[in-house]
């Protein structure tokens, strides 16, 4: 299937389901061909272990209570109790 960049802007999620029903998009820009669209195949994105921004807050106090921390960060500033 070809779709041009102005389709692609205004009907993407047509376009997204028409990848994951396994078909191919070619995007046209001015008449041209440049980008295709293919869907995944299944695969899983990988993400890395190691990463120290992953379980920023797994250590900290205040998200124990993880209920009660956002009750108290949403609270308004002039709620009495």
């Amino acid at each position: 299937m070809q779709a041009t960049a102005k389709d692609l802007r205004f009907h993407s999620k047509e376009l997204l389901n028409t990848v994951n029903r396994g078909e191919e998009v070619v995007i046209t820009y001015r008449g041209k061909p440049c980008a295709k669209l293919v869907p995944i195949g299944g695969e899983k994105i990988a993400f890395p272990e190691t990463n120290e921004l992953f379980g920023i807050w797994k250590d900290n106090a205040q998200t124990e209570d993880v209920e009660n921390y956002i009750k108290t960060i949403r609270k308004g500033r002039f709620d009495a109790d």
